[in-house]
């Protein structure tokens, strides 16, 4: 078993449903911070594996007004589903490591730069990259069969992979997220790979929006843009 394959088995093993491998190459050259920068020059490929949202509790957050579905979302986000994505990647980092290549897991939840909602990488970026979903109007990785309700991970690596390709904005005319988002933040432009972010969503807007979210319910919260986005949106049955 190579490599890739020994990789890809354990990472769903743990619990992922998605694993992809990117060319950073394609990254150079566009709109990155200049840590991003350094570490596309440091590192050729990107493991990017993805654990999918409870649909359930998603689908509770459609309720703004319902505080206990949006701190249920929040907990179920950054208290269970991103460690276990920090576990994962931590599993992969080692297995690589023994392998005598060179491996950085990005960490899940890591904003370093809280007025525009940065981390040290996008780990966005590089799900598109790997062909896992393109990036959407609300700037979330859109995958064709659950959409945006997938957190994604990362690892940085020279270890010898073959990356697949970015695949094509599946968006279309659709502005639903545009015109759901709370806070006006979402400009209702398509995903072009050389403009900035700052070309589709006004990341202050967004921020604002949470710091008085988490002011009057105790916990930074929306997920509009998770839970109304059309893709991969479950239809539920009718009891009979």
């Amino acid at each position: 078993m190579d490599l890739q394959t020994k990789l890809e088995e354990i990472t769903k093993n743990l619990g992922a449903f998605y694993f992809g491998v990117a060319d950073l190459s394609l990254a150079r050259g566009g709109p990155l911070t200049p840590y991003e920068e350094r570490l596309v020059s440091e590192y050729p490929f990107a493991i990017s594996i993805g654990v999918p949202l409870s649909l359930e509790t998603v689908e509770r957050i459609g309720d703004q007004g319902d505080i206990a579905a949006l701190q249920s979302y929040w907990f179920h986000v950054y208290r269970v589903v991103s460690p276990l994505i920090d576990h994962i990647t931590l599993q992969l980092t080692l297995i690589i490591m023994k392998e005598g290549y060179r491996a950085l897991p990005i960490p899940v939840t890591q904003t370093l730069d809280t007025e525009n909602l940065r981390g040290l990488f996008s780990n966005k970026m590089a799900a598109s990259l790997a062909g896992l979903g393109w990036i959407g109007k609300s700037c979330l990785l859109v995958t064709r069969d659950r959409g945006p309700r997938v957190r994604w991970g990362t690892i940085l690596t020279d270890a010898p992979l073959h990356p697949g390709g970015p695949t094509e904005v599946g968006c279309g005319k659709c502005t639903v997220c545009v015109e759901a988002c709370p806070a006006d933040a979402f400009l209702g432009k398509n995903f072009v790979p050389s403009e900035p972010r700052e070309v589709r969503m006004r990341a202050e807007r967004c921020n604002h929006f949470l710091t008085e979210r988490g002011q009057s319910i105790g916990t930074r919260v929306c997920g509009m843009c998770v839970y109304i986005c059309p893709q991969g949106k479950p239809q539920h049955k009718k009891s009979r």
